[in-house]
């Protein structure tokens, strides 16, 4: 099928030109080859013409003169040239005194005297700036090369989008593992192009441009890639910032030459990426700067949905991940008529995208990527090409024949925490705070049945962290329940709490899990309604001026409100704390044994914490 569509289109475009791609300009290498070729005829000519010219001394000359050997003189200034009777050619610099002038008469010399040549100022400034002209010959040429023959001055207008034919395009959904949703609605656009006649045949208009929304690293480039693959038709790609220019005018301009070229194309898909870097909402920037780029998005969208439109003739595809800051009349229907969204891939689409960049990589037999999918949530489709690309390393440095599943362990941990910092000095009392403070973690993870399941706890410095608890999610979580959340405050307090009751005194390492339970408890109280305030979302705005909206924070509540809130996230806080405090004092000798184990070995796995403890613990054998 896809054959045939290939055939169709090739006779339909049969008898017109093909696609306005620029064709290479002068070549500076050869110029510069041409010049010195130039320079070095005039050399070799030089050379000839002055080849049997003997330099005289003056002092010579004079008794050549006086034996009757010169037959003639031109002399201009001090600069003499001269003819022997017998036919040679001589030349030397001279001082014409009294003397030198009776001598030439009393021998019958014939002299010719030339006046001094002054150079002129036109000779003098083509002189001075010659090697200037060279350079800027030298830059045009180069430029032009990638202009059409001219100098990008003149082709400053002129979109930069890269042109890929049908053929050319080899990406098809098959290579894009996972996100099945996003795939299904991108089928229309695919069956338009293939079949136009039995949308027309029903009065259906296809969607005018689409927009693909979704974080960094989730396949949205590569999904627009399969579009046109799978269409068989041709792809126009160009990034937003390449309409962004110093010059007013030139973006607006770059819009109109690229859709007059995709409407030569048509039907083609045009893609645009990073489309925020010129689509962002009008009306907010300082300066001239932000008024260029107000005029390169007026432009686009008179493009997309304006008089000179034509209905079906060229499909939009762009990509961003800041769909908040895009421009409303961009979105609205007739332009941007629907977002597809691309999301963080799940635990089916996750083992998916590892089997497809697995085949790339010799695995052993033991590797099994749905553990390895399991235990990577809220990874991108770029983070496991990652994780598969550093456990690779980390195999090859080990000299081993194939991937291992603890180099995937260790490639995990290196992703999200860094790389082990081995060369990093302890003190003895900073050694034991650190594995007090991991160790009162691990026990309130495995005390609490509520919390993700334990996976490993290490007091090996990674990054900037010291020591990490590891806990893993059993699957895909889309909501947590308030319980879970007050356990995962509970939990934050562990590392406080172990320094406090063995020291009787804290670090500063606890700021970050402080940070993260305030930020829980404010959300139960002001987001979620779980707090004594009831169901009710106190809403602060935290806008930033770049978004184009408010300028400053702002709250929609009272003081006295503002108080309460304040109140009941402090009691969450307390209640949290005090249940750390009780379960860590109730399990002090197990806390005792897990630190003092820790000291020695390091690092712990969680089947070793419950060997170790001899209790129950959930422990995640998925690595």
């Amino acid at each position: 099928m896809k054959n045939d569509n290939r055939k169709k289109y090739s006779r339909k475009r049969s008898g017109r030109k093909g696609p306005n791609i620029p064709q290479k300009g002068p070549n500076a290498f050869w110029l510069l080859i041409i010049l010195f070729g130039a320079i070095v005829a005039y050399l070799f000519w030089f050379n000839s013409v002055n080849r049997d010219m003997e330099h005289v001394t003056f002092s010579k000359l004079v008794t050549q003169i006086e034996t009757d050997q010169v037959k003639s003189l031109k002399i201009q200034d001090q600069h003499v040239q001269g003819l022997y009777k017998d036919g040679r050619k001589f030349a030397g610099y001279v001082a014409p005194t009294d003397n030198f002038w009776n001598t030439l008469k009393k021998h019958r010399v014939d002299v010719e005297v030339y006046p001094q040549e002054k150079q002129s100022w036109g000779a003098y400034l083509l002189l001075s700036f010659f090697p200037l002209m060279l350079i800027l010959l030298f830059f045009y040429f180069r430029q032009g090369q990638g202009g059409g023959g001219g100098s990008k001055i003149f082709s400053v207008g002129k979109s930069k989008a890269k042109f890929f034919s049908p053929n050319s395009i080899n990406v098809t959904f098959k290579d894009v593992a996972g996100i099945p949703e996003a795939k299904e609605d991108l089928k229309d656009i695919i069956e338009f192009l293939k079949k136009p006649d039995k949308f027309e045949k029903l009065g259906a208009k296809i969607p005018r441009g689409i927009l693909l929304s979704g974080a960094p690293g989730n396949g949205k480039t590569l999904l627009a890639k399969a579009v046109a693959g799978e269409a068989n038709c041709p792809f126009f790609s160009i990034s937003g910032s390449d309409f962004v220019e110093v010059f007013v005018g030139v973006g607006a301009s770059r819009v109109r030459d690229l859709f007059s070229q995709a409407r030569k194309n048509a039907p083609c898909i045009l893609f645009i990426d990073e489309i925020d870097a010129v689509g962002r909402q009008r009306g907010i920037g300082l300066g001239g700067g932000n008024d260029e780029r107000e005029q390169t998005l007026n432009q686009l969208l008179a493009e997309m949905d304006g008089f000179a439109t034509e209905q079906g003739t060229v499909i939009v595809l762009a990509a961003t991940n800041r769909p908040d800051v895009l421009d409303k009349a961009l979105l609205r229907p007739g332009r941007f008529d629907r977002t597809v969204e691309v999301p963080y891939p799940d635990l089916e689409s996750r083992e998916q995208i590892l089997k497809v960049h697995a085949k790339k990589v010799t695995l052993n037999e033991e590797v099994d990527l749905r553990k390895i999918a399991r235990g990577t949530p809220g990874f991108s489709g770029a983070d496991l090409e990652n994780i598969i690309n550093e456990a690779a390393l980390l195999a090859t440095k080990a000299d081993e024949e194939s991937i291992l599943t603890h180099h995937f362990e260790q490639a995990r941990d290196k992703i999200i925490l860094g790389a082990e910092r081995k060369t990093m000095m302890f003190t003895d009392h900073e050694k034991r705070m650190t594995a007090y403070h991991e160790a009162g973690h691990t026990m309130l993870n495995i005390l609490q049945p509520e919390t993700d399941p334990f996976h490993k706890v290490t007091i090996i410095p990674r990054g900037r962290a010291l020591g990490v608890s590891w806990s893993l999610p059993e699957r895909d979580k889309h909501s947590q329940t308030k319980t879970e959340m007050l356990a995962r405050i509970t939990v934050c307090f562990g590392g406080l709490l172990g320094e406090k009751l063995i020291f009787n005194d804290q670090t500063s390492g606890v700021a970050n899990d402080l940070q993260q339970a305030t930020k829980i408890a404010r959300s139960m109280v002001r987001r979620f309604g779980m707090s004594e305030l009831g169901p009710i979302d106190f809403k602060v705005s935290e806008e930033h001026p770049y978004l184009g909206r408010d300028m400053q924070n702002q709250r929609e509540f009272s003081e006295k409100t503002a108080e309460k809130i304040d109140a009941e996230v402090e009691n969450i806080m307390n209640q949290c704390y005090q249940k750390g405090h009780k379960l860590l004092t109730e399990n002090m000798d197990k806390l005792k044994l897990l630190a003092e184990t820790l000291i020695e070995k390091e690092t712990l796995l969680a089947h070793e914490v419950a060997e170790l403890l001899d209790i129950d613990v959930r422990a995640d054998h998925r690595f």
